[in-house]
């Protein structure tokens, strides 16, 4: 017998815990600051709301209808149809993630190791030393594979463990876990001399940056923020009860990924301006910038951070596991729905499959870093397509199936639980901006991942 979650709470910490990745810590904060503060979280907010939850709406739809995983739904909800094939697109999609994903959970569990040790030669460490000290730990052969290793093992162990014993029990500790660890690094980020200079950079509001180009990076960072487009919601909807509210469940889990992006950034920014340090964005941010303010605050208050440091770098571990479970549940659900595969079988054929790609995809950062994939290394070459295209496709194809294939009162139905719930006096307006206004805003950011970046 399927599985499912215990209740709409289990399904939003799940659902809330794949939102919440490392995008939220390393991009969304900087991006706040460059593109006007206030005005920039204003447009973010109105495009999670009402582009990212119709999209959303989407893609559970058609997963807690169908009760499948992604191939086996369209085959249910469309038979004999090419869609299909988006099932399977979205089956490798989320592998491909996970594989390269992995790797940068390995670095932060290393990283999170060093700050457990409480190692004191970090101390007297430049920001230049730092840089190179990560340099050279992510360009050497056999150790970011080792903690590659580490991480994918563990996603590969709580998947085994099945969706109440595994996914729901580590989401509903680890997703309140992460705002209690963020709201603790905050509270001291906050204290820092010079602090306020970083609230003012991700708060005060400056509309001559909200160009064009960074209403569209707001459009795409919430868009890309809520895992849309590769299935992870799909499955993970899949296993909710007929009787939850979808609407609910969509607003829950976009509140929660907005709230901890904006705590992020009021954790992280206040202490990179306290040191004076210009911010950036991106694993820099975390394995230099970072790492090097630690180092520097332990000369007045070692003990504090060493704390702080191992609170931020076990956030970074628990944000990273919360995502890459739901990637790799994804194509479990397949072979476990689909080819009738154990369970264990599934996760330990899909653990090796991705812990070789991840191999490679850490290797390129060392010995095959001059191997090239239309001009990108494979690791870069593996983001940019789940990034840059698998995402906003899978998004597009998911609305456009919902809003034009799937009968409109098979929708509703869904959308309501039968009429049960109230939610049918929003359904008009939903489901306008599934099929109408949807698939345009997807294209005008699949564009702007080609034209601006």
């Amino acid at each position: 017998m399927r599985e499912n979650f215990g209740g709409r709470r289990a399904a939003i910490m799940a659902m809330a815990g794949s939102a919440i990745g490392l995008g939220n810590i390393w991009r969304f904060p900087y991006m706040v600051g460059r593109n006007g503060g206030a005005a920039f979280i204003i447009v973010y907010l109105a495009a999670a709301l009402f582009l990212c939850v119709p999209i959303f709406m989407a893609e559970s739809i058609i997963g807690k209808r169908a009760q499948l995983s992604t191939v086996g739904a369209f085959e249910k909800l469309a038979p004999g149809t090419a869609w299909k094939w988006l099932g399977l697109f979205t089956f490798f999609a989320p592998l491909i993630l996970v594989s390269y994903y992995s790797v940068v959970g390995g670095w932060s569990i290393a990283y999170q190791v060093r700050a457990l040790s409480f190692a004191v030669s970090d101390v007297a460490m430049t920001q230049a030393e730092h840089s190179a000290r990560f340099g050279s730990f992510i360009a050497s052969t056999w150790t970011p594979i080792v903690w590659h290793t580490v991480f994918i093992g563990v996603t590969a162990l709580i998947v085994r463990l099945g969706i109440r014993k595994g996914v729901e029990q580590f989401t509903k500790a680890t997703t309140p876990l992460l705002f209690v660890l963020i709201v603790a690094i905050m509270g001291y980020s906050l204290t820092l001399p010079g602090a306020r200079a970083g609230v003012d950079y991700l708060l005060k509001p400056d509309f001559s940056k909200l160009t064009g180009e960074a209403m569209l990076s707001a459009m795409g960072q919430a868009f890309y923020s809520l895992s849309l487009g590769v299935g992870c919601i799909l499955t993970y909807a899949s296993y909710m009860k007929r009787g939850e509210n979808l609407l609910a469940t969509g607003v829950g889990t976009a509140a929660f990924d907005l709230m901890f992006a904006l705590l992020a950034g009021f954790a992280i920014m206040p202490a990179v301006f306290a040191a004076g340090i210009e911010p950036g964005a991106g694993p820099g941010l975390i394995f230099e910038t970072l790492p090097f303010i630690f180092s520097s605050m332990g000369q007045i208050h070692p003990v504090i951070s060493h704390v702080i440091s191992i609170l931020f770098f076990t956030t970074i571990v628990v944000a990273a596991l919360t995502s890459s479970v739901s990637m790799l549940e994804t194509g479990v659900a397949f072979l476990v729905d689909e080819k009738h595969m154990s369970r264990r079988t599934a996760t330990l054929l899909l653990f090796g499959c991705c812990w070789a790609l991840g191999v490679l995809c850490s290797l390129s950062f060392g010995p095959l870093k001059d191997f090239h994939l239309l001009g990108n290394t494979i690791f870069d070459f593996c983001d940019k397509l789940i990034s840059n295209f698998v995402m906003t496709l899978g998004s597009l194809l998911f609305v456009i199936f919902v809003g034009w294939k799937m009968k409109k009162a098979d929708v509703f139905d869904e959308f309501t639980c039968g009429g049960r719930l109230r939610t049918g006096k929003v359904f008009s307006p939903v489901y306008f901006m599934i099929r109408w206004v949807a698939p345009f805003a997807i294209i005008a950011v699949f564009i702007s991942n080609f034209l601006l970046r």
